[in-house]
């Protein structure tokens, strides 16, 4: 093969592998917002991208003590987006933990810390 046929080869297959990793569902905005500092929130909510499937999606809760808890979605609201009802929160540092299924079928997971100021 002549090095301009691989080079035409590479380049068709470094933008598939682009086309298929933009459909990833990619966490746009939060509340609380990654790294905040904010008085207790009665709702969790995380915004994606693109549409994701609720029904096989997750949002989990990690306390000052280490202790998770999974937070019952609510099926309602946009496509792309992910609510919960927030427990009652105490001051302290906490870790909001995220898995969602993306419309290309990939499952992706984040983290992000906040605090509930005393």
């Amino acid at each position: 093969m002549t090095s301009r046929w691989l080079t035409l080869i590479a380049g068709a297959l470094l933008l598939s592998l682009g086309a298929a990793a933009s459909a990833h569902s990619l966490l746009l905005d939060s509340s609380p917002a990654a790294g905040a500092v904010v008085a207790p929130p009665a709702r969790v909510s995380l915004r994606f991208n693109n549409r994701i499937e609720k029904r096989l999606s997750r949002i989990r809760l990690v306390d000052p003590r280490g202790e998770a808890r999974v937070l019952a979605t609510l099926p309602d609201g946009p496509s792309e987006q992910l609510e919960a009802e927030a427990p009652t929160l105490g001051p302290g540092a906490y870790r909001l933990e995220w898995s969602v299924l993306s419309t290309d079928g990939h499952l992706v997971s984040g983290a992000f810390p906040f605090r509930i100021r005393p």
